[in-house]
């Protein structure tokens, strides 16, 4: 009955051949799983009852791929496939077939079978190591657990939840990361419950089959071992019938079953392959184009200005909602009035939209044909919709930005920043109970925060005193703040998280050659004394908001706009913030209520100097902002997006697109026991 079992489901899954119903076949199984139960001493590893193992109770462990795994280049247009069929072309004399492949949206996966043996299941993870997944992938019933041949072969292939799987696990935003989720699970019985699929495609050229020339025959073959291969694989020897299958396919993929995003096209001829190679980030022989992103129609109800902390303006499209891309859409940026007018998006429109890297929502184009009439140009206000005060727009700028010294939204905006997790990192201060605190008058400017008292507090909406308590401790406890942190939660304009901390440690140097900071006292902690009577203890402050008020005003234009990270545009906000009357007797407000700084973490050790760093996924035992912290501590700087200059891409666990990015152009992606087991070494 075993063996007949592993029949059934070899002819169900591979060949989508079936010898009896679908029921049946249930059937069999449990009755297999019933005859187990009363002889346990016949089960083997390869039973089709076996898929499923106990419950994991950690991380998974990390494994070395038998060869490096390369993702592939993307194009969007048929126009980029054109130019690679151009620079394949240059490569070879030989005429070219092409092999065309759906590429599933789904999870990357390898297997490795001994003797034909399954021996463990990989993530691809960073390329050269990846995550054992082996009790999850053992539960998937189209992956056999042993081929039809006694080989010693690793295979690469995509795993995927089907729509029919999908529509049971409404939890899940799309099928791939549902699939992504369910694969990492620790509990194996949890990810057989979720039936999901795997589609094989690829074997390294070290470790191929005998006998195998072509990709064609690599699908084939297998077939024949036993994997399961998608079936809409089409050969051509023409790169425009390449085109028009990718195109054909714009529109068919609705009715799949699985989600695809796109066509994976290939040389057909592996010699070939082995010819053309490899850059550093991909091999030449094959690329991915992929779909234009998810785009729907919508209806344009309004358009909304939002005013940020910096006074900037931007026009704001409220639609019908709709479903986009995984999640539901109702609001679009216009980003400014020179996009509205290049799009000549009115209120009342049909537009297209997407989102923008599958993630940002855009309005892509106005459907002017659908135009009734009675739809409305919009215009610029020239008051702000919040406080009334004059708006302008400077030369060579794009967006208009409030005038209003008071206007309620910047100040909102502007306490958010102050208080938010890369500024003091208030715990309990949310935007909701900031407007609290500016509506009643508690809080003129962000330094009132550290005058709070729990009477203030008390007369609040749902105040107790309990959460009265928390928030005044996290308050004193933010008051002791990074020097770079207290920068960027001043908010000023263009100086981010990595330009603060460039700048901070620019002032401290400045200060240290100049010797002209002076040691203060701040009051720290009480205690009683033997009469009863409080003594305050008090602590040296090495840097203090005043020595910064006296290194900015030392500071020439020149020298600000030099300082390597900031640059001249940033440059001249910073020297000209520092110089405004109103903004040294904030930060002098800001010395009295109590706020010291701290700067220790800004002398670094150099290790890490000219490198510069991205952090993307879920990290283990640093939270993100501890990795940036050590890796700033060690001279490294931290940017925010993936370019050709990045040096690595610290990669945790569910990296996102930063990986791919990563990956095409050729960035070093290392994990974050890498960074720290580099860091006590002497080489990265």
């Amino acid at each position: 009955m075993k063996n007949l079992g592993a029949r059934l489901n070899y002819k169900y899954f591979v060949l989508d051949q079936s010898e009896v119903k679908e029921s049946v076949r249930d059937s069999l199984k449990r009755e297999l799983i019933e005859l187990e139960t009363e002889y346990p001493e016949f089960i083997t590893p390869d039973s089709p009852t076996q898929r499923v193992g106990s419950a994991l109770s950690g991380r998974f462990k990390k494994v070395k791929h038998k060869s490096p795994k390369k993702s592939l280049s993307d194009v969007f247009s048929t126009e980029e496939i054109r130019e690679w069929y151009e620079r394949i072309h240059k490569l070879t004399d030989e005429k070219i077939e092409f092999v065309c492949e759906l590429k599933l949206d789904g999870l990357n996966i390898t297997i490795q079978y001994e003797k034909g043996k399954f021996v463990r299941a990989l993530t691809r993870g960073n390329g050269i190591e990846g995550e054992d997944v082996s009790h999850s992938i053992k539960t998937i019933e189209s992956i056999p657990l042993e081929l039809n041949k006694e080989i010693d072969i690793e295979v690469s292939g995509e795993v995927f939840m089907p729509f029919k799987s999908f529509k049971k696990f409404p939890q899940f935003a799309n099928p791939r990361n549902a699939a992504a989720g369910t694969v990492r699970q620790l509990d194996p019985q949890i990810v057989a419950e979720r039936e999901l699929e795997m589609f094989f495609y690829h074997v390294d050229k070290n470790n191929m089959h005998e006998g195998i020339d072509t990709q064609e025959g690599l699908l084939k073959t297998f077939q024949k071992l036993g994997l399961k291969v998608c079936e809409h694989y089409e050969k051509y020897d023409s790169i425009e019938d390449v085109i028009k299958f990718c195109k054909s396919w714009h529109g068919k993929r609705e009715k799949l079953p699985y989600e695809i995003d796109g066509i994976v096209i290939k040389v057909n001829d592996l010699n070939q392959q082995l010819k053309m190679g490899y850059t550093a980030k991909a091999p030449r022989y094959a690329i991915a184009y992929k779909f234009p992103a998810e785009q729907v129609s919508t209806k344009v109800l309004d358009i909304k200005l939002q005013v940020g902390r910096t006074g900037a303006i931007t026009p704001v499209a409220v639609m019908k909602p709709m479903l986009v891309a995984g999640s539901t859409v109702s609001h679009a940026t216009l980003h400014n009035e020179d996009e509205i007018a290049k799009k000549d998006v009115r209120i009342g429109d049909t537009v297209i939209i997407q989102k923008a890297g599958d993630v940002i929502p855009e309005v892509v184009e106005v459907m002017k044909d659908l135009r009734t009439g009675d739809e409305k140009k919009f215009k610029f206000p020239k008051t702000c919709p919040v406080c009334g005060e004059k708006i302008i727009r400077q030369e060579g700028e794009s967006a208009y930005r409030c005038t209003g010294i008071d206007c309620p939204a910047i100040k909102q905006e502007a306490f958010e920043h102050f208080v938010s997790k890369k500024g003091f990192d208030i715990d309990g201060l949310g935007g909701k109970l900031v407007g609290q605190l500016i509506d009643e008058g508690l809080v003129q400017d962000a330094a009132d925060i550290f005058m709070l008292k729990k009477g203030d507090l008390l007369p609040l909406e749902l105040f107790q005193e309990t959460r009265a308590d928390k928030l005044l401790a996290s308050t004193e406890k933010a008051a002791h703040i990074s020097l770079d942190h207290f920068l960027f939660a001043l908010g000023i304009r263009y100086l981010g998280e990595q330009g603060s901390y460039d700048f901070a440690k620019y002032a401290i140097a400045h200060a240290a050659k100049s010797d002209k900071t002076i040691k203060r006292y701040k009051k720290t902690t009480s205690q009683e004394s033997l009469f009863g009577d409080k003594e305050e203890d008090q602590k040296a402050e090495e840097f203090s908001i005043l020595d910064l008020i006296s290194t900015t005003e030392r500071l020439t234009l020149e020298e600000v706009t030099n300082i390597d990270g900031v640059g001249e545009k940033t440059g001249q906000i910073i020297h000209k913030w520092f110089a405004h009357k109103e903004n040294k007797r904030y930060l002098e407000k800001l010395y009295r209520v109590g706020v010291s700084l701290e700067v220790s973490s800004l002398k670094t050790t150099g290790k890490l100097a000219g490198k510069s760093f991205v952090i993307t996924g879920s990290l283990v035992s640093l939270t993100r902002d501890q990795a940036k912290d050590l890796i700033k501590k060690n001279g490294g700087k931290i940017h925010s997006t993936i370019t050709r200059d990045t040096t690595f891409l610290v990669a945790g666990e569910k990296a996102g697109s930063k990986l791919k990015k990563a990956q095409d152009f050729g960035v070093k992606v290392i994990s974050e026991e890498k960074l720290l087991n580099q860091l006590s070494s002497e080489n990265l």
